[in-house]
């Protein structure tokens, strides 16, 4: 299940994040959505945990939760409208 969280801090590193999600269980890929201009995170990422029920209760522990001074958001990634499309 691939996992969008919303408002890191832009300190956030790639290892962080992958460490915070991997204490829920095993974790597939992990990026950062980063600023072309300033190479400096955007605040947010993406998560993609194999399990789904490791990442719901990832979302349940994690979203909401505050770091430093923001709080932040996880949810299921929605999926490209055009990803799915039959040719």
């Amino acid at each position: 299940m691939k996992l969008l969280i919303r408002n890191l801090p832009r300190t956030t590193t790639e290892t962080e994040l992958r460490a915070m999600f991997a204490e829920h269980g095993s974790v597939q890929s992990c990026s950062l959505v980063m600023d072309k201009d300033t190479n400096s995170s955007k605040g947010f990422g993406f998560v993609e945990m194999p399990k789904a029920g490791e990442a719901k209760a990832a979302i349940k522990t994690l979203n909401g939760l505050e770091m430093e001074g923001n709080r932040i958001r996880v949810k299921k990634a929605e999926t490209n409208p055009g990803e799915a499309a039959d040719d």
